[in-house]
């Protein structure tokens, strides 16, 4: 019996309902259709019928993932390897896509090196718990994702310290501050997912390179960038592209932009070879399936090309004509070049009728509220794709216009 257990745990459940920041039961994609004509994709959901919604919360965003080839890809790879790959990497799980697909992404990065994990939570998690000692201090954006507070709390530094929000003065004085530790890590987003605002990386980096000296074992800088890879700068190369920085070790993800699944790290041969032998969520976890890993080449072979630089226009295009829109309707964003549009409502209540009211009226679109978000700062995160069209973002724009004069 675990009646009291229950108890307590249906007590925390009824406060986050009554609070209103409970996620609630997750939406039954059902059934999906491809772009057609002047439309993109469209989503059927459990419940709903034969109502069509366009997909506002994907992190595909580079509208991959329908695409044929890329079926095609991980169908081939399913078909020469299995659907699984049937144990952890070390014994004998590791298929030629695997190294095929490590080699691309180093190369695809300027690197020496890349090692595939299962997911890129499990990356970050992986890295900074190998590379994390009692000797090191550890300096964090007070913005970085979940998976980055996680792993440092996992790690127990000697210290750590968090600086404000992209604020590289703030982060001077943590790095002066942590002298006297053997080794300092400085960890980022580039991309803040919440935001769709950018990590000023060249400057991180250049503060990160002057007080290199006061730690024996060096000052390094890890850069999730998650969200950026694939999306973001000129080629998808993300935020290291886009503001001419450079992390000493770069964490992507293979289950955003690429349209598929997995996380990555690339840095140079020593530090990724020692992950192989430290990281525990690769030594004892199942890595991505050889398919999986097909797809992703194929991926990436889309991404560097000039079809990729294609893709890549329309997707800036498209988030251009949907953040001018809402600004045109009086609403409130975070601007930028990154996809990731936030619409921003401060008011949990306020958040969670516009979700509602876009939902009945066939968009997808996701409210963040505290605490996943800081308390004022509640949102709907809107994510733009490159299978998106013009139509769809003005259909987007028009139920938003219709909810605004309803009020």
């Amino acid at each position: 019996m675990i009646d009291r257990l229950e108890a307590t745990l249906s007590s925390d459940l009824a406060e986050l309902r009554e609070s209103g920041r409970a996620k609630g039961k997750e939406l039954i994609i059902e059934k999906v259709s491809k772009p057609e004509g002047d439309r993109g994709p469209r989503y059927f959901v459990k419940g709903y019928g034969d109502k069509p919604f366009i997909r506002m919360n994907s992190n595909s965003y580079l509208g991959l993932t329908l695409r044929d080839d890329l079926r095609k890809a991980e169908e081939d790879g399913a078909t020469s390897y299995g659907v699984g790959p049937g144990a952890v990497r070390f014994i004998s799980g590791t298929f030629r896509p695997h190294r095929d697909l490590e080699k691309k992404l180093a190369a695809f990065h300027g690197r020496e090196e890349a090692m595939a994990f299962s997911s890129a939570y499990m990356t970050v998690n992986g890295v900074l718990t190998s590379l994390i000692t009692k000797e090191t201090a550890v300096i964090s954006d007070e913005l970085n994702h979940n998976c980055i507070i996680n792993a440092i709390r996992l790690s127990r530094p000697v210290s750590k310290s968090v600086y404000r929000h992209n604020d590289v003065s703030e982060l001077e004085t943590r790095i002066l501050e942590a002298k006297g530790a053997k080794r300092l890590i400085v960890v980022t987003d580039g991309i803040f997912s919440m935001r769709g605002d950018h990590a000023p990386l060249k400057e991180i980096e250049e503060m990160v390179r002057r007080h290199d000296h006061l730690f024996p074992e060096n000052a390094i800088l890890v850069v999730d960038d998650s969200h950026g890879v694939g999306a973001f700068g000129k080629t998808g190369r993300g935020t290291e592209e886009y503001t001419g920085g450079r992390a000493d070790i770069l964490i992507g993800t293979l289950g955003k932009a690429y349209g598929v699944n997995g996380g990555y790290v690339v840095s140079s041969k020593s530090v990724v070879t020692y992950l192989r032998e430290h990281a525990p969520m690769y030594i004892y976890s199942n890595p991505i399936s050889a398919g999986e890993a097909a797809a992703t080449l194929k991926a990436l072979e889309i991404l560097d090309s000039q079809e990729g630089r294609s893709i890549l226009e329309h997707l800036r295009a498209m988030t251009s004509r949907f953040e001018n829109g809402l600004k045109d309707l009086g609403f409130e964003v975070i601007e930028g070049e990154h996809p990731v549009v936030p619409l921003m409502v401060r008011d949990t209540d306020e958040t969670s009728k516009l979700v509602s009211y876009l939902r009945e009226n066939g968009v997808l679109a996701t409210g963040l509220n505290y605490p996943v978000v800081p308390k004022g700062d509640e949102e709907i995160r809107f994510q733009i794709a490159g299978d998106h069209t013009a139509s769809d973002i003005d259909s987007v724009l028009s139920t938003l216009k219709s909810y605004k004069e309803s009020k």
